[in-house]
């Protein structure tokens, strides 16, 4: 049965979340093109969509599919400014992982 919640992760869980949407919350490091790099407990190369409007310097929250590179295809991203406390995000990361039975919902009625 596949997962229908979106877990919050930092960079150093990407690779087991492949395959997988996720949020992460984390600093926009450098814009490049349809990129970003974000530092989140790590950097995330996130690939952006065209209605993203991210700001260098600015916290970010992003929704995605973690693809097999490890780099995030963005579905949804959200300039958060800079007023963020990157510590909170990250307590908030390691609560949900820690009681994921809490967080994580299965799909238990066979409908999306």
């Amino acid at each position: 049965m596949d997962s229908v919640s979106t877990p919050r992760i930092s960079a150093n869980m990407l690779d087991a979340y492949v395959g997988q949407n996720v949020i992460i919350v984390g600093k926009v490091m450098q814009l490049r093109g349809d990129s970003a790099l974000l530092d989140a407990n790590g950097q995330v190369n996130a690939i952006l969509n065209l209605e993203s409007h991210l700001m260098a310097g600015n916290a970010a929250q992003i929704i995605g599919k973690v693809l097999e590179d490890l780099s995030v295809k963005v579905y949804n991203a959200k300039d958060l400014g800079s007023n963020v406390d990157y510590q909170v995000a990250q307590s908030v990361v390691d609560i949900t992982q820690q009681y994921k039975h809490l967080f994580v919902f299965e799909n238990t009625s066979g409908m999306n």
